[in-house]
């Protein structure tokens, strides 16, 4: 057996991240409407549903493809900001992994980079603003690490969800600097950020993907 991640359990991750966005949808929103224009757990739920319709869990063409068309699908049915942020990742991991029909650890990991690389181009946010790459960075660095020592597909990807989960914590305490958020200064103080904890789900979602297989 090997310790690579399958394009079904990649298939899986979709589909978990679609069921945790439309479970805390409203929780999603409600976190957004004290910071945002309270839409993203609706936005991020009709961009996931679009992208579980097209789905194709056979495999046929590869993991690259599946994953631009999943961010291209992002891009075209969601909203705001969250629909360009999630598909250009999406899409991005797609391009990395290319042709593939299973990923190591390390591609995985070095996939998962490039999403976020995606995201910190297009954003422009960084560490510290408040926004969903509080959890990703965090995120991507723990699998990083945890595979850069020789830990499992699961452990990396478990060490991933935690960091994900810490960092969407640590938001609340963060004043905004980017987005909608930012012009409430002062007063962004105190709230969860709504990006930083639908990513957080993102890696839960991979985690738990993994641990089923």
């Amino acid at each position: 057996m090997t310790d690579n991640v399958s394009f079904k359990q990649l298939v899986a991750w979709l589909h978990e991240f679609g069921t945790l966005v439309n479970q805390n949808k409203s929780y999603l929103t409600e976190l957004d409407s004290a910071i945002g224009d309270a839409d993203h757990g609706a936005n991020m739920a009709r961009g996931m549903t679009s992208v579980l319709n097209l789905v194709d869990a056979d495999g046929a063409d590869g993991v690259g493809t599946l994953f631009k068309k999943a961010g291209m699908t992002l891009v075209s049915s969601v909203g705001g900001a969250s629909g360009p942020l999630y598909g250009t990742f999406f899409m991005k991991f797609g391009t990395s992994t290319g042709a593939a029909d299973q990923l190591t650890p390390e591609q995985l990991a070095a996939a998962l980079r490039a999403g976020l690389d995606g995201v910190l181009a297009r954003g422009k946010a960084e560490l510290g603003d408040k926004t969903m790459v509080d959890a990703m960075v965090p995120a991507v660095e723990a699998m990083e690490k945890a595979f850069g020592e020789g830990e499992s597909l699961a452990a990396g990807t478990a060490a991933a969800a935690e960091a994900a989960r810490q960092g969407r914590e640590a938001t609340i305490e963060m004043l905004a600097r980017k987005g909608r958020a930012s012009y409430l200064g002062e007063r962004s103080v105190g709230h969860q950020d709504p990006g930083a904890t639908s990513t957080a789900y993102l890696f839960e979602a991979l985690a738990a993907s993994v641990d089923k297989a």
